[in-house]
């Protein structure tokens, strides 16, 4: 028996309402590119949209002009979707409260989840979103999952409660040392002065 690999998220599609409330809401709040439209395929009822989140990869919504949204719709049960989040640039993440408010959209306030900060608020439909924005860069060859891997094992050699700065500048210090090659015969911590 073998695995099947993944290699990504391809896309997610949601159910959404009308077209406008979704163009309003992926492009007009959120800066998703709206980069094309087809009928959907299964549903002659439907049109099919699709956004760019950022990455190349797409959010695409199930539309339909007799659907109207419903804010008051929340699901959180076990085996739907909790939350879907997206990557901002921690610039454009300290305008996020302010950009919001101006628009009367509720949200949690920023919340601190030691390795990004994240906001939430609930979308036209009620699906619950999610801004985060890492509080580190990986080192160039690694990914964000690269580090957060090395510093929940930092965090679980230290007994910590959660991953926060200092286990991540520890994980990106220990990479480094593992990926980068070196004359030197010694790398430990030094003081020049």
């Amino acid at each position: 028996m073998r695995k099947i690999q993944s290699q990504g998220v391809h896309h997610i599609t949601i159910v959404g309402a009308d077209r406008q409330t979704s163009i309003d809401f992926w492009e007009g709040l959120l800066g998703m590119p709206f980069v094309f439209e087809q009928p959907n395929l299964d549903n002659e009822f439907e049109s099919h949209l699709y956004f760019d989140p950022g990455d190349g990869r797409l959010i695409t919504v199930f539309t339909n002009e007799e659907r109207r949204a419903d804010p008051g719709r929340l699901s959180r049960d076990p085996g739907t979707v909790h939350h879907i989040a997206f990557s901002l640039s921690q610039a454009t993440f300290a305008q996020v409260v302010d950009r919001l408010d101006e628009r009367g959209i509720r949200h949690s306030g920023v919340k601190d989840r030691g390795f990004m900060d994240s906001i939430y608020f609930d979308d036209p439909l009620g699906l619950l979103i999610e801004l985060a924005s890492y509080r580190f860069e990986p080192p160039f060859g690694l990914t964000h999952a690269d580090v957060l891997l090395e510093a929940h094992r930092l965090r679980v050699e230290r007994s910590d409660h959660n991953i926060d700065r200092e286990h991540l500048a520890d994980a990106i210090e220990r990479l480094v040392e593992r990926s980068r090659p070196s004359l030197s015969d010694d790398r430990s911590p030094k003081n020049p002065y």
